[in-house]
């Protein structure tokens, strides 16, 4: 499941921030952190909405986890995230974002248009 997998990239993310330097722990890690709680909030709802209401939710976490991507790799290439580590990161956000596409398709597909 999509909140397990963000689980586990919030538990790597959580790693890396703790070595941040202060300044930026608390400017652009900060801006990473509250990001990936709010994905993680949001997967959360949409597991349990209606069906109609999920495809619009899991567009704006697809939103965010683009926010998200955009902002650790601004922290790789300042040279916050070591290399080593935001390869990895990325990879998972990679996933993710493959999982709630399909999650959010195969919604899409299954629900018939309105009339």
């Amino acid at each position: 499941m999509v909140i397990v997998r963000e689980k586990e990239a919030y538990r790597l993310w959580r790693s890396i921030h703790r070595n941040f330097p202060k300044t930026e722990r608390f400017g652009i890690g900060q801006n990473i952190e509250q990001t990936f709680l709010r994905i993680l909030e949001y997967s959360f709802i949409a597991a349990y909405l209606p069906k109609e209401q999920k495809a619009p939710m899991l567009g704006q976490i697809i939103s965010r986890l683009d926010i998200l991507k955009f902002f650790t790799q601004i922290a790789w290439e300042s040279d916050i995230i070591p290399e080593k580590q935001y390869i990895i990161l990325s990879e998972k956000l990679n996933e993710i974002g493959r999982m709630l596409y399909g999650w959010k398709n195969g919604l899409t597909s299954k629900t018939p248009a309105k009339k």
